[in-house]
């Protein structure tokens, strides 16, 4: 079955935002003090990533034009309008706010990285799913700690992760028709950097170091490979 990691993941997430839901009353200093680790945490897995980078040039310029391109679509506010929209749609007037924030944060950490494509891909590829399987039980343990500190918002992350991952297994079904072998790992090494800057990037936001919109450099992953395939052309 093609899309079991998948599946799996969301489920995972689901059960993860229910567990951390118990743990919603804990003091603010405690919860302060945990996602000042989540964020540590985060910042360090996408140091990780970003240091496997095959070519800097085109890590650059997939951020530069994917920068352009999300700004242009105003993909971070459409975004929190769709969270906003959740918000207004699911939660009773005067209960838990943050819906938003919980879903774009829990999103972005979700979807971002190597393991969703290369679990993805391997779902595809070659019906193995235990990479996306792992990557479900690390944001099932994740989920627990965001929803603890940003409320039920975080369920709602499993729509893009699903759809994401989803349609890329889908799509690795008959990637192989298409890409070339080599140039499919130069695209997964150097779209893994990429992502990873962007991990970093969230980690900052969670420690409110900085506000970067990470959601209008998400096209950043998709220029990697039109960059390389260009690059390839020539």
């Amino acid at each position: 079955m093609v899309l079991l990691g998948t599946i799996i993941n969301g489920i995972c997430i689901v059960g993860g935002t229910l567990v951390g839901l118990f743990f919603t009353k804990i003091p603010a200093t405690f919860k302060e003090t945990v996602m000042n680790g989540v964020g540590l945490a985060v910042i360090l897995i996408g140091l990780q990533m970003g240091f496997e980078v095959n070519s800097i040039v085109i890590v650059l310029l997939s951020l530069l034009s994917g920068a352009i391109i999300g700004e242009s679509l105003h993909l971070e506010e459409r975004l929190e309008a769709f969270g906003k929209w959740l918000e207004r749609k699911f939660m009773k007037s005067g209960s838990q706010t943050g819906l938003a924030e919980a879903f774009i944060t829990a999103s972005l950490i979700f979807v971002i990285g190597a393991l969703s494509v290369i679990g993805a891909l391997d779902g595809g590829l070659r019906n193995d799913h235990e990479v996306l399987i792992t990557k479900g039980i690390i944001d099932g343990f994740v989920a627990v700690v965001l929803t603890s500190t940003f409320g039920v918002g975080v369920i709602f992350s499993v729509i893009p992760v699903v759809l994401y991952e989803g349609s890329i297994a889908l799509l690795a079904t008959q990637i192989n028709r298409w890409v070339p072998e080599q140039m499919l790992d130069l695209f997964i090494t150097d779209m893994t950097a990429t992502g990873g800057l962007m991990i970093v990037a969230i980690g900052l936001n969670i420690l409110n170091v900085t506000k970067i919109r990470v959601a209008n450099l998400l096209p950043a992953l998709v220029m990697v490979g039109v960059i390389i395939y260009i690059q390839q052309l020539f």
